[in-house]
């Protein structure tokens, strides 16, 4: 990411209070709720709700995002939360990705990224988790721009079920839909939504 761009999300996240809000991700919630905690990673987690939630249920996260002003929030919401987070500042297309070293990696609403730039974020996520290791995401459907209630405006940026298995036709997909839902996730996700939602497992 440019400077512009993190000068751009530096600013949103400095608005009083929690731009997605303080509840975890509800997609989020229903698929990894059953899973046993273990280590996980959540992709440009911004001010932490996704992380502090897995947080609270056992799991040991790191919490990855570039803007320091979001990973401070994200910290100040685990305090409050009695939970810790491995807070790591870096580019999610650009860091290091370490191989097999999580059991889930959380991916929600990443949907700032190039089509080239998103490919290698994606990549570096496969690599890290470990055989067995459950990918959870959801994003915007190109049927989002007639709602205009939050995501990209570029329909490149947005995910369809074609995109996303091509992207993981190495993983075993566990659950793939798109959907019509109502987001109340802060007013940078409020009102009628058309998202996507995927949970995709890495072979054993």
């Amino acid at each position: 990411m440019t400077r512009p761009d993190l000068d751009r999300w530096n600013q949103r996240f400095a608005e009083e209070g929690y731009l997605f809000g303080e509840a975890p991700n509800r997609f989020l919630v229903s698929q990894a709720g059953g899973l046993p905690p273990g280590r996980a990673l959540c992709v440009a987690d911004g001010e932490g709700r996704n992380g502090v939630w897995l947080a609270e249920r056992g799991w040991q996260v790191v919490s990855l995002d570039f803007s320091d002003v979001a990973q401070r929030k994200a910290a100040d919401l685990a305090a409050r939360r009695g939970v810790t987070l491995e807070l790591v500042q870096a580019d999610v297309h650009g860091w290091d990705y370490p191989q097999d070293a999580f059991d889930m990696v959380a991916d929600i609403f990443s949907q700032f990224s190039a089509p080239s730039d998103r490919d290698r974020k994606w990549v570096g996520m496969a690599r890290s988790l470990r055989p067995g290791g459950h990918l959870i995401l959801q994003g915007y459907t190109p049927d989002q721009l007639r709602h205009g209630t939050g995501g990209p405006k570029d329909v490149a940026h947005l995910y369809t079920e074609g995109l996303l298995r091509r992207a993981f036709a190495g993983f075993e997909i566990l659950h793939l839909e798109e959907n019509e839902t109502v987001l109340e996730e802060g007013p940078g996700h409020s009102g009628p939504s058309a998202v996507i939602g995927m949970v995709a497992r890495r072979p054993a």
